[in-house]
């Protein structure tokens, strides 16, 4: 890291300290323009690999899902199901690839764990009274101790909206800084909510925000509202943790949830991550697609490319 950098993150640091400062800082951000995000966005999904190249697209975004059931009827088995899959997504193809990682509520993290154990999987646990993120901070942390010590070594909190809409940055923030500390050694996801942001130039604050807080990562949506990740939302996130990174040497990653479906969906955001952040992000640890339905697809068509057949959807487990 850079002495300018180095500067740079310790300026930064103390924003936390006062409301007025971090208020100062983050409206003080560059406004997104909403036309140039929404063309950039369409334009760069409009790209297209072949060959070689996307049978090696395929296989990153299989190493990028999240595998995730976050329903309030998953049961051990269900888990313990999911997590075989996590390891072994096509057990007639031992070259595939493992996914990035598991998530489910935290009264799953242990019966994930008792597959996941000594493997290259991650074990992601929501908390901090997810979706909703409206429960006393103590309770939230709590939230957060407990799927730690169950096994999780990720969680993805949920900031609360209804500060963050009615300015109140400050609170937010100390949030972020105390589930941070309750995480202990496990990475913290920051989830946005940008459905329920309003804006880009929210989004932008709040990607800030979260990063300024110390989050590892951050995250489009719990899945749980109507729109959930979309192109140009998760290029203005990209675009924060680029800017990130130039102002402070840290590297911040970057989860896209909810709605991403297809292979052509996955694709079109690697395309936009390569083109707007580069290859540094262009791995498991800096960039994971939150997910159920979309590994199913990756499978089918990396099964058509290897074997010149095209699997049925009913092939593969349903998860």
């Amino acid at each position: 890291m850079t002495a300018t950098a180095t500067s740079a993150r310790s300026d930064l640091s103390e924003l936390g300290r006062s409301e007025t400062a971090l208020r100062t800082f983050l409206h003080g951000l560059p406004g997104v323009d909403q036309v140039g995000a929404e063309q950039r966005a369409a334009q760069l999904g409009t790209r297209s690999i072949k060959t070689t190249a996307k049978a090696q697209a395929i296989d990153l975004a299989i190493r990028m899902v999240d595998l995730t059931t976050l329903e309030g009827a998953d049961t051990p088995g269900k888990v313990r199901a999911l997590a075989a899959k996590a390891l072994r997504p096509d057990p007639a193809d031992p070259s595939c690839p493992h996914v990035g990682a598991v998530c489910v509520y935290p009264a799953m993290v242990p019966y994930v764990a008792e597959v996941l154990r000594g493997s290259a999987v991650h074990l992601a646990s929501v908390a901090t009274s997810f979706p909703s993120g409206q429960a006393p901070l103590a309770i939230k942390l709590a939230d957060t101790r407990a799927a730690v010590e169950a096994g999780a070594d990720e969680v993805d909190m949920v900031i609360n909206r209804g500060a963050f809409l009615a300015g109140r940055y400050r609170e937010v923030y100390d949030e972020i800084v105390a589930t941070k500390q309750a995480c202990g050694d496990a990475h913290l996801k920051v989830i946005l909510e940008t459905g329920e942001l309003a804006t880009y130039d929210n989004v932008r604050r709040a990607s800030w925000l979260a990063m300024l807080a110390g989050g590892d990562f951050i995250k489009t949506s719990t899945g749980k509202v109507p729109v959930a990740a979309t192109l140009p939302v998760t290029l203005v996130m990209l675009e924060a943790v680029r800017d990130f990174r130039v102002a402070t040497g840290r590297q911040v990653g970057v989860k896209p949830a909810g709605g991403i479906k297809t292979t052509k969906d996955a694709i079109k955001y690697l395309v936009m991550v390569n083109e707007t952040v580069g290859p540094d992000w262009l791995d498991p640890d800096w960039f994971r697609f939150g997910a159920s339905s979309l590994l199913n697809d990756l499978l089918m068509q990396r099964t058509k490319l290897t074997t010149g057949v095209y699997a049925g959807p009913d092939y593969f487990t349903l998860d």
